[in-house]
């Protein structure tokens, strides 16, 4: 099989933004590799989605040692398709991967431990064929490991050279503030930050923004869509196999509760001349302290109108007054 041959021009198609205060820019739009590239899913489509994404100018591809399902196949998948189709496109690439929440069993694959995050970046390495990693997370705050022990464990992986920056997820203002004193004085700044936003979740305005303005630190968030919520595929009815049916991460009393806001905001997109999906994208994307949003995809189709989201990211204050209207109904 050839590798891939890139599109010329992917990198007149898409703006970037600094990380913070870091060398490092980013796609406004990142790829995120949590659903649509485990083992149950379709290798060719997930093969390309990756190389029409790169192609569009992203250059970030985001993953956590437990994606899947089963855990550590959406590694495996990834590092087989840059393996065949993007090896000699490496440096042109920013890969991360993540570990703190349940990866294998006994009492070290979970959490923040030092043995639990520094074997599990090796796993991801040795998944990924890789040698390193752009961004190492840790994927959420431990309540019973000291912070300092955490955070060494981030920068003693940089200090070896299986990651290049350091990143933390799902962590509230206080306790980045601490890690990244910690990561600082250790040498090793933190990158970048990794929280839930959408419009129905709204927590990182109450104060982690400002922390991460404040500490120059970037921010991705990570579902923008809310499960696919802020699109129009909930509008008439709740769809066989869509994720409202699984009743895991969405469930159906989620999406009729959300729905008359959902039919507001897609009434209000429409008279903006926009998609509901882009819209909520662009809204994301309207934080000063938002470096990147982290979208999902299940086809090219879908990553494609995603991506036109950048043709229209201005909002006037008539318009963000409206959509504040509607968010408290």
């Amino acid at each position: 099989m050839m590798s891939h041959q890139p599109n010329p021009s992917r990198y007149e198609k898409i703006p970037y933004k600094r990380c913070g205060k870091s060398g490092i820019l980013l796609p406004r739009i990142s790829l995120g590799l949590w659903q649509n590239f485990g083992d149950v899913d379709s290798q060719p489509v997930a093969r390309e989605l990756i190389l029409r994404a790169f192609d569009l100018g992203i250059t970030h591809f985001d993953l956590a040692n437990n994606y899947g399902p089963p855990y550590g196949s959406a590694e495996r998948n990834f590092g087989r398709i840059l393996g065949e189709d993007l090896s000699a496109y490496r440096d042109e690439l920013i890969i991360s991967t993540k570990a703190g929440y349940d990866m294998y069993p006994g009492p070290y694959g979970n959490w923040g431990s030092r043995k639990y995050l520094l074997a599990s970046l090796d796993q991801s390495l040795k998944r990924m064929g890789l040698e390193y990693v752009d961004i190492f997370y840790h994927h959420r705050p431990d309540p019973l490991t000291p912070l300092e022990e955490t955070m060494g464990a981030i920068e003693h992986a940089v200090r070896q050279g299986k990651a290049l920056y350091a990143g933390i997820s799902n962590y509230p203002a206080e306790k980045t503030r601490r890690a990244a004193a910690i990561l600082r004085e250790l040498g090793t700044p933190c990158l970048i930050h990794q929280p839930r936003y959408n419009m129905f979740d709204r927590w990182i305005e109450e104060g982690l923004t400002d922390t991460l303005i404040d500490e120059g630190i970037g921010c991705i968030p990570f579902s923008p869509l809310a499960q696919g919520q802020l699109t129009d595929r909930y509008l008439k009815e709740i769809p066989q196999g869509s994720r409202a049916t699984r009743e895991h991460f969405l469930k159906r009393a989620d999406v009729q509760k959300n729905l008359p806001r959902i039919t507001a905001l897609n009434a209000f997109a429409q008279k903006r001349g926009q998609p509901l999906a882009e819209m909520a994208l662009a809204w994301v994307l309207r934080l000063p302290a938002v470096t990147t949003v982290l979208i999902g995809a299940s086809s090219v189709k879908q990553l494609e109108t995603n991506i036109k989201t950048l043709d229209r990211l201005d909002f006037s204050p008539e318009e963000l007054a409206e959509i504040e209207k509607i968010l408290k109904m």
